[in-house]
């Protein structure tokens, strides 16, 4: 396998719809910087072409036959810690995105998106960054306004600088993009998010991005959710 090969994102496709798979391979299949390895219909065929191609992102539907897709994630992830997983689907609904981040999905976009947002996204998850569609970060957001404030007192339980980490997180950064933001190491930005998992009883960075997003009240410093993607 050459350099280049080597460096390509292996993609595995995920959607009951045939149509929709030759549209996503179609779409994605030209791409210098994706290589397309699998397909799958099914929540049992979605383990099954992960754990054959070991892909470095998974884009995943919801609905599927056999489950929904929170269930091939939680599977998929139990088995290849390091994959990521990008929900793709038409449905804009506040707790499936509270499923899906809870699953472990590491991105949820809407189907709606356009080749150059969809390519950009899927190379943003593999680097590390989490993504949610900025459709459905203005739905949760919105929620949020409308709802009790109750919810503030999750996040008042971190130090100041733990919620400027997890503020620029929540914007799609990586570690080392954070530490270059506030002047840490990357290893002192790793310790950081240590604590805010623990604190906010989670285990991965789409979760607490998530937490962040759902609960900050409007664009408050960096608390107005991630940027769009």
């Amino acid at each position: 396998m050459t350099a280049a090969a080597k460096s390509r994102v292996r993609l595995v496709l995920v959607d009951d719809s045939e149509v929709v798979r030759m549209g996503l391979r179609a779409l994605l299949g030209a791409e210098p910087g994706l290589n397309l390895v699998g397909e799958a219909w099914s929540v049992a065929t979605a383990v099954e072409a992960c754990l054959k191609h070991k892909p470095d992102v998974v884009l995943l539907d919801i609905r599927l036959p056999d489950g929904v897709g929170f269930d091939a994630c939680r599977q998929i992830l139990q088995r290849l810690p390091d994959t990521r997983v990008l929900i793709l689907t038409s449905v804009v609904d506040e707790t499936l995105v509270d499923e899906a981040i809870r699953a472990g999905a590491h991105g949820y976009l809407l189907k709606e998106i356009d080749r150059r947002g969809l390519v950009q996204a899927i190379l943003d998850v593999a680097a590390g960054k989490s993504i949610l569609d900025p459709a459905v970060t203005a739905r949760v957001i919105q929620l949020v306004k409308d709802g009790s404030g109750a919810t503030q007192n999750v996040l008042a339980i971190l130090s100041p600088q733990e919620r400027k980490v997890l503020a620029l997180i929540a914007e799609g950064h990586t570690n080392k993009e954070v530490g270059n933001e506030l002047g840490l190491a990357e290893k002192t930005v790793k310790n950081y998010l240590s604590n805010v998992f623990d604190k906010l009883h989670v285990s991965r960075r789409s979760q607490a991005a998530a937490m962040y997003v759902r609960e900050a009240r409007g664009p408050a410093g960096h608390g107005g959710g991630p940027a769009g993607h």
